[in-house]
């Protein structure tokens, strides 16, 4: 089975835009559902992610709200937590509908400076009531401006704890940036992927929390390139090898958009800590002109990998999946 842990919504019907824009033009929240039926749901998939699916290769994906749409800047936190509320519901009929396709995440109503602790109640609902899977966690809510404590701060803990006790991972995503000087999915994204793997060498967040797990996406920005530096980094601070320090608990996706960055990917961090992604229909949709093939076809890229061993393609496709995401049920 080849299991692609990061897709967000991205074909999401106009009825869930048109709620938006209403709700951030009066700024109130006590509106209905938006007007969208389970045809236009499938008339949004059956020729983006369900297509691509069917002529790639892959059996199924793990689905959350279109990443750069959070926008836990905008508004206050009850805009945020309505929100929020939509887009899980949305994702929620999507996974009901195509039970054997997609698997939810979730999207969870932060808001800067406001405590992760008024996550929970729609993380809990999302999975117990829901189904979920997992959820997607924004190191930096302010959008761009990264005003909220690091990752290994105490403010995060009871969200980690609630994580832990569901069993829950978080993969680590920020959303779109309000800052000029960062371009959402060329900076932002990348930048935050690197900040948060720092961030977790400074600190000793799994003594504290030895179950929790997150995935860094993007295959984790900077940090492979830049594998030396971190370990020297972590030497300096009397931090144990990233093996121990963070490895048991860390894990990256594949989300890297040419052959030399996946074999790159593959050299430095080991297959266990590998998970398969392209978050197709994401931030590059184009056709590569050197090879002729989708950018985000990454599929192509592990199986083209030299090297790579049959059993270290099973576990890059599908054992991590499963493993990192024990409520993902096939």
């Amino acid at each position: 089975m080849i299991i692609d842990i990061h897709g967000h919504y991205t074909t999401a019907p106009e009825g869930l835009w048109a709620w938006r824009k209403n709700q951030l033009s009066s700024l109130k929240n006590s509106f209905s559902k938006p007007k969208i039926s389970d045809q236009e749901i499938r008339d949004s998939l059956e020729g983006a992610q369900l297509r691509i699916q069917r002529e790639r290769g892959s059996d199924l994906t793990f689905f959350s709200p279109r990443a750069g749409s959070m926008e836990h800047h905008v508004g206050d936190a009850a805009v945020s937590r309505d929100w929020s509320r939509v887009c899980n519901e949305l994702i929620h009929r999507v996974c009901s509908l195509y039970p054997a396709n997609f698997a939810a995440v979730c999207q969870l109503p932060q808001s800067p400076g406001v405590t992760p602790k008024d996550c929970i109640a729609e993380l809990e609902r999302c999975v117990n009531e829901l189904g979920f899977i997992g959820c997607n966690l924004n190191p930096d809510p302010s959008g761009g401006h990264w005003k909220e404590p690091p990752l290994i701060d105490k403010w995060w803990y009871p969200l980690y704890e609630k994580l832990a006790e569901l069993d829950v991972p978080a993969m680590v995503h920020v959303s779109s940036s309000c800052n000029p000087a960062f371009h959402f999915t060329g900076a932002h994204y990348i930048n935050a992927d690197t900040t948060a793997f720092m961030q977790l060498i400074q600190g000793d967040l799994f003594k504290d929390f030895p179950t929790l797990k997150f995935v860094i996406p993007h295959g984790g920005g900077a940090v492979p390139y830049h594998w030396g530096r971190y370990r020297g980094l972590a030497q300096d601070m009397k931090k144990p090898l990233l093996q121990e320090h963070l490895l048991k608990n860390v894990y990256f996706d594949t989300c890297v958009y040419h052959q030399p960055g996946i074999d790159l990917l593959l050299k430095v961090i080991p297959a266990d800590n590998i998970l398969f992604a392209s978050e197709m229909v994401g931030a590059v949709r184009g056709i590569d002109p050197e090879t002729g093939h989708y950018f985000d076809d990454t599929r192509r890229y592990i199986e083209n990998a030299a090297g790579l061993s049959a059993a270290d393609k099973k576990k890059i496709f599908e054992g991590n999946a499963r493993k990192v995401y024990p409520r993902f049920k096939s």
